[in-house]
């Protein structure tokens, strides 16, 4: 299957001298949703402003629903919708006529059921006719992402969508996110919460000094980089590791009541068996246990330290 969105060889050099990016190449799948990760100046947001147009590209090719982004610009626009992190908008005009009119620069011809529909889901529907400066930022938001859905694009850009809004407000948005998806929009996501990307994403992507340095599926990335960790509660405390167990990877507690062991879920042996026994052995008792894997923060934080 075609992909919706394939950069081969994007490459951007600004005139200062700064490289932003360097031989990206990523492919995003229709109907998939895609968070782009990486630290500030990883070279994110000029991915995105160029795949929208908004920066022309160095060299490399870029296409949006098999539109190339130079030489087809208008269609190749006019498939993509861009919800900016900063809110952009008429104060003074109403949330209807700032959505309808968002649809008409892009040579739509008016669809009034549709923008309800947009306005409906968005829960904007009742503030149709107030102006855009009586509402707070989280509606304000919602209005950004109705003016991005109004022209009926297939690939939707997320540049941060819930900086600054409130945890019940960022839920109702993941909700409506996935409901896009579901009507086969494409969704690529950029975010510093890491716990909206392990919820929300089906693929991740990670840059770091305008390189791609990881694309995986979601489950497949931390199945592949993230570990285990079994957390034994002790009976009683130990005031060290024992040297008959100093070569198992072994962490004890400041209070020393909990041995932790880490240990890689791809391994075809966990060494888990071998180590309760060696507890036994040595008269070490424990009342409880507890296993947790790596959260994609720790494998987002421990890869770009890797490339930096």
């Amino acid at each position: 299957m075609q992909p919706i969105i394939s950069v081969k060889g994007l490459c951007k050099t600004y005139a200062s001298g700064f490289e932003a990016l360097k031989n990206i190449d990523l492919d995003i799948h229709q109907g998939e949703i895609f968070a782009l990760l990486g630290p500030n100046g990883a070279g994110k947001t000029t991915l995105i402003n160029i795949i929208c147009g908004i920066v022309n590209p160095g060299q490399g090719m870029v296409l949006a629903n098999g539109h190339n982004i130079v030489s087809d610009y208008r269609n190749a626009r006019s498939s993509i919708g861009l919800v900016p992190q900063e809110l952009f908008t008429d104060t003074f005009e109403t949330v209807w006529n700032t959505v309808n009119f968002s649809r008409g620069l892009f040579g739509k011809p008016p669809k009034p059921l549709f923008i309800e529909k947009i306005l409906r889901d968005l829960s904007l529907w009742d503030k149709r006719n107030s102006r855009i400066r009586t509402l707070s930022g989280g509606m304000k938001r919602r209005v950004m992402i109705a003016k991005a859905l109004s022209h009926e694009p297939q690939i939707l850009f997320l540049d941060e969508p819930t900086a600054g809004v409130d945890v019940d407000l960022r839920r109702d948005m993941w909700n409506m996110v996935r409901h896009l998806r579901d009507s086969g929009v494409t969704i690529i996501l950029t975010t510093h919460y890491i716990d909206e990307a392990e919820e929300m994403a089906d693929r991740i992507g990670i840059i770091s000094n305008g390189k791609i340095i990881l694309v995986d599926d979601k489950k497949v990335l931390m199945q592949k980089l993230g570990k285990k960790q079994l957390r034994l509660q002790l009976q009683t405390p130990l005031a060290q590791i024992p040297s008959e167990l100093q070569a198992y990877p072994l962490e004890l507690s400041d209070d020393g009541f909990d041995l932790v062991y880490t240990f890689d879920t791809q391994s075809e042996h966990t060494g888990i068996t071998t180590l309760l026994r060696k507890l036994n052995e040595q008269g070490i008792d424990f009342k409880d246990l507890q296993s947790s894997q790596s959260s994609l923060e720790e494998i987002f934080v421990n890869l770009v330290k890797t490339q930096s």
